[in-house]
């Protein structure tokens, strides 16, 4: 497979999960993003974990949707992260979510 055309079946997979992402967006409570990943959540929950010299976060979901590409499912029953680095966690409003026209990949 050529460069260009692993470029183009990239890009393919990266529009399809951004698809799958505006689908199932509106079925979630809260965003949850990490160094490492983007996930949807219906429950959520950060502890603070202190160390002797330093502390880490554990990051619980449950009912969760995983921005990855490359996985096959993406919908899991229940992660758990543990990271060093910040974790942002957002509530979603209780409404239809609609990207702006700008944004559209269907020309709405």
């Amino acid at each position: 497979m050529d460069e260009d055309a692993f470029d183009d079946y990239d890009r393919e997979l990266e529009l399809a999960l951004f698809r799958e992402y505006r689908d199932v967006v509106a079925q979630f409570q809260f965003v949850v993003e990490t160094e490492r990943r983007f996930y949807l959540a219906n429950e959520v929950d950060v502890v603070r974990r202190d160390t002797e010299n330093d502390f880490y976060f554990e990051i619980s979901m449950k009912d969760v949707w995983v921005w990855d590409i490359y996985r096959a499912d993406r919908f899991v029953k229940a992660v758990r992260v543990l990271t060093f680095k910040d974790v942002n966690v957002e509530e979603l409003q209780r409404r239809e979510f609609e990207l702006p026209d700008e944004l559209s990949l269907d020309g709405k």
